[in-house]
């Protein structure tokens, strides 16, 4: 084998990250079977810049592996489990891992709570996914922008409603560090970071037309509508080298 990486038969060890072989369909049916088994369950959906900040700090990596599951969040995952030899058959976004996830809790009368991005941006988006799917019951929202005094507030509003799922919308590494510090303590039966998820559900941002999504170049439309990005998406090489570099050493 031209890697010596870690090979498991439902995961794939990324720099260190053990990647859920999961599409979308399969990611949904496995989150969705938590909520009849009594725990409390996290889902992460990296990316290559998420991987790569794992790379770089193991207590980050530690927090990623926590995870119930973790999603191939980006092509470039898709790819480098491809020279890993261990491949993941497809990508399982996180926005499209939760419309799927939605789907079926509508069809199960499942309550949903929104946590993070900017101040009305949660209900703006409880009231979309209310019109799509309105077996759902919201349970509450709250925004992203919190002190030790409201997070308390926030902690204790998602654990008197108790909602089935509860979507945290903080970005990273912001948002899957506060799930694993508060995974156990929430009455919630699982916990998704889902980034900017809320603000597309919202429609404050549009995700790439349908043609980069298919040709796998939705990071080049986000580069054109947002130049500021560049810093961030040189991890994208460096990704790819990286993850050569390192199977390399390890023959």
């Amino acid at each position: 084998m031209f890697f010596k990486e870690k090979i498991m038969d439902n995961k794939v060890d990324i720099l260190g990250v053990n990647i859920d072989k999961l599409g979308i369909k399969d990611a949904s049916e496995k989150i969705y079977s938590f909520l009849e088994d009594g725990g409390h369950h996290c889902v992460f959906t990296p990316n290559s810049e998420i991987i790569m900040a794992a790379h770089r700090d193991e207590n980050f990596k530690k927090i990623l592996n926590s995870a119930d599951i973790l999603t191939a969040d980006g092509i470039g995952v898709v790819y480098a489990s491809k020279i890993l030899k261990n491949p993941i058959t497809e990508r399982a976004a996180g926005f499209d891992t939760a419309m799927e996830l939605l789907k079926k809790m509508n069809d199960g009368k499942k309550s949903l709570y929104l946590f993070g991005s900017k101040p009305g941006v949660a209900d703006r988006a409880a009231e979309k996914i209310k019109k799509m799917h309105p077996n759902i019951v919201i349970s509450g929202c709250a925004d992203g922008y919190f002190d030790a005094e409201k997070e308390k507030k926030i902690i204790d509003d998602i654990n008197e409603k108790s909602p089935d799922v509860l979507f945290v919308c903080l970005g990273f590494p912001k948002q899957e560090k506060w799930i694993y510090e508060h995974k156990g303590k929430l009455n919630v039966k699982v916990m998704m970071g889902l980034g900017g998820s809320l603000d597309v559900i919202a429609g404050e941002a549009k995700r790439a037309p349908e043609i980069f999504q298919k040709l796998n170049m939705e990071w080049f439309y986000r580069l054109c509508k947002e130049p500021w990005r560049i810093g961030r998406m040189m991890d994208l090489p460096k990704f790819a080298v990286t993850v050569i570099l390192k199977g390399k050493r390890a023959k």
